[in-house]
């Protein structure tokens, strides 16, 4: 398990969005009372003022903006967070901007994911059901309030949906808050393909499959989801956009009255909000750099890689290649030598330790490569021929051996990269 004081931010929160403008500074500010850090947002094709909405949290160093325009953006966005940030964040919350992640306690939402995957070592993910809000009984928008304030009734916590033997919606469904580390790639809104061996659970610690939850874990975190606001607002807003991932236009005017559900008034988000808001603080951009520079140099001199018995690098491929993305991202000195230098001793060494490595660590570093490709030190190199030696001969027995189009489609890959590598 890494250091969570290598990671810039404890949790980030991944979204994608189109003219969300009205909804944007009430879903951040939520967020940033509930312990998130950092926001990546990706933009598709909108045309509202969003720009105007989120200018003070980019500045503020809070949002991360990236365009993302064309059809079916979602999953090449999701892609792009985890490929470029999965260094800089412990752990990313994929949600969208319906969606409020709430603690059943006063804890912050990093703190209560923290706590919950700490109990599953090879549980990569934490999925969080659903709690889906109605109208209230709202014909016409009211934009005068907050989407917290305006819809206070739910669905009961243990509603399903079964549409056919296959196919469950309603509270069963679950959002991924994930180790970006331990990601492949993304398969749907609700859940990733994760490196062999590992997989998602719920609050409850209970495996997730695919993007349900079952049975509902609603005790601990839940995803409050204003799947229809108003009337108005479906109408006008939910059913003309689409969706950011399907082809065809999956919302219809009947899921209006499906998802209209209003049995339960639950008004513990604003409890919640209200509770965080009286302790909130958040660290300064000097003090994380200070933090993250401390952890660093601690990790790496903490003694010798070349000295360093076997046993100590058993499960630590992940943490010094951590520790590398940092010291290139921070341009930290060691003595007058970059740290990246002493990452990269780390790392070299760790690939050469029988037995030390995980076919996960091995899919890790395969998607480290094409970073290691362009750095400037003669160790890097070395390490990718090391590599290619060592332990490219052990993915294409395990391939052989799984015999799955995945493990297949990474060897593929490997064996591009390593060849432009030379």
């Amino acid at each position: 398990m890494n250091d969570k004081n290598l990671f810039l931010y404890n949790l980030a929160v991944v979204a994608i969005f189109k003219n969300e403008g009205r909804y944007l500074r009430e879903w951040l500010d939520y967020h940033l009372l509930a312990g998130v850090e950092h926001f990546y947002l990706y933009n598709n094709d909108s045309t509202d003022d969003y720009r105007e909405v989120l200018a003070p949290y980019v500045e503020g160093g809070f949002v991360t903006l990236t365009d993302m325009p064309g059809k079916l953006p979602m999953y090449p966005a999701y892609d792009d967070a985890i490929t470029r940030y999965r260094f800089k964040c412990r752990h990313m919350a994929f949600i969208d901007l319906d969606e409020f992640l709430y603690p059943k306690s006063a804890q912050s939402v990093a703190e209560v994911v923290a706590e919950l995957l700490a109990e599953y070592p090879q549980a990569a993910a934490l999925g969080v059901n659903w709690q889906c809000f109605g109208s209230n009984g709202q014909d016409k928008a009211d934009y005068n309030r907050g989407v917290l304030e305006r819809f206070t009734r739910r669905a009961p916590s243990d509603w399903i949906v079964v549409k056919d033997k296959d196919n469950m919606t309603g509270n069963v469904t679950i959002k991924s808050i994930v180790n970006p580390r331990r990601v492949e790639c993304w398969w749907s809104p609700h859940y990733a393909s994760y490196f062999r061996d590992f997989y998602s659970v719920n609050a409850n610690g209970a495996k997730t499959l695919y993007i349900s939850g079952y049975p509902v874990a609603a005790d601990k975190i839940v995803v409050n989801h204003y799947y229809t606001k108003s009337r108005e607002e479906y109408e006008t807003k939910k059913l003309p956009k689409g969706s950011a991932c399907f082809v065809d236009n999956p919302y219809l005017m009947e899921d209006f009255n499906t998802y209209d559900r209003n049995e339960e008034f639950d008004d513990g988000i604003l409890k919640y909000r209200a509770a965080r808001a009286d302790s909130f603080t958040f660290e300064r951009a000097e003090e994380r750099l200070h933090r993250v520079e401390a952890a660093l140099i601690e990790t790496l001199t903490q003694r010798s890689p070349f000295d360093a018995p076997h046993e100590f690098f058993i499960g630590k491929l992940e943490t010094f290649l951590t520790c590398r993305a940092v010291a290139e991202l921070l341009d930290v000195k060691i003595g007058g030598r970059s740290a990246e230098e002493y990452a990269l001793a780390w790392i070299y060494r760790t690939l050469n330790q029988n037995g030390a490595l995980t076919y996960a660590d091995l899919q890790l570093f395969v998607d480290v490569l094409p970073d290691l490709m362009t750095r400037p030190f003669p160790l890097a190199k070395k390490t990718i021929q090391a590599f290619a030696a060592k332990l490219l001969p052990v993915m294409q027995d395990a391939a052989r051996n799984f015999q799955t189009w995945k493990d297949y489609n990474n060897l593929r890959r490997l064996q591009r990269l390593l060849s432009a590598a030379g």
